[in-house]
């Protein structure tokens, strides 16, 4: 497939509001291409290059790219700039000035999709100082070689953004759809593979495959993820129920092949480096091949501290034997993935935890079974008292559902009630501030796309918001007066006192008071919270204020 190909595709996607019509779209195309091209005409629609899994990174920032697109358009940075904010988009800004550009080689070569990708490939491989000036001049030749519409879809792959409204839902279903693949296979290789490229592969030359697929140990699997809920819904909805102390850490995953042992942060990236002491921890637990499921927390006189302790030695890349003086970290093993060759998520959790007692020696969290309310709220009391965030409930017979938000865990906390939410746009502030952002827009995630959801302004201290400022600074792609736009990169931890209805924004809710509580650099966006989190949220705290005998 052409690139030009690839690009009118997405241009008829992006016009399209449709779930099902997108589907189609994409169904129809997928027959028609090589073994080669699929999975990267998978990957690259969702606006990704690299299976999930993977460890590379493109590693260029917008500015590389302005940079470049100023070069071959015969423009300064600023100009560049200025069209981004006149189109509000980097794509159609990098389309309008490809279309009058100057610097470009006097045969320009139709490029083809694997090409496109080798390209991006070769990009991720530059290591050293000299890597900047390699990346650069790669991106100088691959929109060189693009038309103006190419490379409208080209900028926009280079920022893993690709704009035109199609997730990972949409491609499952349509890869069902093209090969005539049962549903709940290509569900199940999703989650054990965390590539749908190659499920796509595997579903056109050999379907069959797709019920024999495997968890692969150093290929990271995304976590499962919890909602709010109750303890008394809970207990009605289920019985029986599993009590887990809800730690205030970072999530992990653990992957030991023989000696070999490799360790994964929320994010899918590796932090084995960074993690030395927690991996022999582990290592020395276990004799069997294992992925486990955890969440590592810092302890200080025997008393657990706080999450930013923890995460400081997630981001550290030297001095790591210092670090691991001045912070101890402790693991906590709540779930088992795969053991010996077999993958376990299709197991009932009751047998998951089982297994994980008598395959690892130490670090298995604690956990109390019951369906007697009391009792958890005894071992609620209990996860409080020994200083940690609250308690985790989880249904006994449900199946590990990596990447999904479901009802099986259930997360309990006694503080205000907090949201993951992407960060999408700011104002900036005043007075001292106003070489800072002040206020910013917060997003929640639907249908693949990102919902404005509430303005947060209040909880930063003057440090916070010029860490914030640092690392949004880069990705900001249009401004209007006061007002900027991001490319959606962070994530932040936000309280609030309610959820309201409300007019001002498109999911039709909005957020009373609320208050930044933390950077979660450990989550991506499409960890943050869903519209329907939210709507179920939304009716849990109508049916709560209902249930409050009046005090009139």
């Amino acid at each position: 497939m052409l690139f030009i190909e690839f690009s009118r595709c997405c241009e008829r996607l992006e016009g399209i509001a449709g779930r099902l019509e997108i589907i189609d779209i994409i169904s129809k195309e997928l027959p028609s291409l090589t073994d080669e091209e699929l999975p990267i005409f998978v990957r690259f629609i969702m606006g990704r290059i690299f299976p999930d899994w993977c460890q590379a990174k493109l590693g260029i920032g917008p500015n590389l790219l302005y940079e470049a697109i100023g070069y071959l358009a015969g423009v300064k940075k600023e100009v560049v700039l200025e069209t981004i904010n006149k189109t509000g988009d980097v794509g159609h800004a990098v389309e309008e000035l490809l279309a009058t550009k100057t610097q470009t080689t006097f045969f320009r070569e139709q490029v083809d999709l694997v090409r496109v990708y080798r390209g991006l490939v070769g990009i991720a491989s530059q290591e050293g100082k000299k890597s900047q000036r390699e990346k650069s001049l790669v991106v100088r030749q691959l929109l060189g070689n693009a038309s103006p519409l190419e490379g409208r879809y080209l900028a926009r792959i280079m920022l893993e953004e690709l704009r035109i409204g199609v997730g990972e839902g949409s491609v499952r279903e349509a890869i069902v759809k093209a090969f005539n693949v049962d549903s709940g296979l290509v569900e199940h290789a999703t989650q054990a593979l965390n590539d749908l490229g190659e499920v796509a592969r595997l579903s056109k030359i050999e379907p069959n495959t797709l019920k024999e697929v495997q968890i692969t140990i150093f290929h990271p699997v995304r976590m499962m993820l919890a909602q709010q809920g109750t303890i008394g819904d809970m207990i009605t909805d289920h019985g029986k129920i599993a009590a887990e102390f809800k730690y205030d850490g970072s999530r992990f995953q653990f992957h030991k092949k023989g000696e070999w042992c490799r360790m994964y942060s929320r994010r899918l990236e590796e932090v084995s480096a960074a993690l030395p002491d927690v991996i022999e921890q582990l290592r020395g637990a276990t004799d069997h091949d294992v992925i486990i499921d955890g969440e590592v927390i810092a302890i200080k006189n025997d008393r657990p501290m706080p999450f930013q302790s923890v995460l400081k030695r997630f981001r550290r890349k030297h001095d790591i034997a210092e670090a691991q003086e001045a912070i101890s970290l402790v693991p906590n093993a709540f779930d088992l993935l795969y053991l010996d060759g077999k993958t376990l998520i299709g197991l009932p959790f009751s047998e998951r935890r089982k297994l994980l007692g008598s395959t690892l020696k130490f670090f298995v969290a604690p956990q109390v079974v019951s369906d007697d309310v009391k009792v958890i709220e005894q071992t609620y009391q209990a996860a409080l008292d020994a200083g940690h965030e609250g308690l985790m409930l989880k249904v006994l017979s449900s199946v590990y559902s990596p990447g999904q938000r479901g009802k099986n865990w259930i997360k309990i906390k006694p503080e205000v009630d907090t949201l993951d939410v992407a960060v999408i746009g700011a104002e900036w502030g005043e007075g001292k501030r106003a070489h800072l952002f002040g206020s910013f827009l917060v997003a929640c995630q639907s249908e693949d796309k990102l919902i404005p959801l509430s303005r947060v302004a209040t909880g930063f201290s003057d440090e916070q918001l010029a860490e914030v400022y640092d690392i949004l600074k880069e990705s900001i792609i249009s401004h209007m007066g006061k007002e900027v736009t991001f490319e959606p990169k962070l994530v932040f931890e936000v309280g609030y006192s309610e959820i309201q209805i409300s007019p001002t924004y498109e999911g039709g809710f909005a957020l009373r008071f609320p208050r930044f509580v933390r950077v979660r650099d450990d989550k991506g966006i499409t960890d943050v919270e869903t519209l329907e989190g939210i709507r179920d949220r939304y009716q849990r705290q109508s049916k709560s204020r209902q249930q409050t005998p009046s005090q009139n």
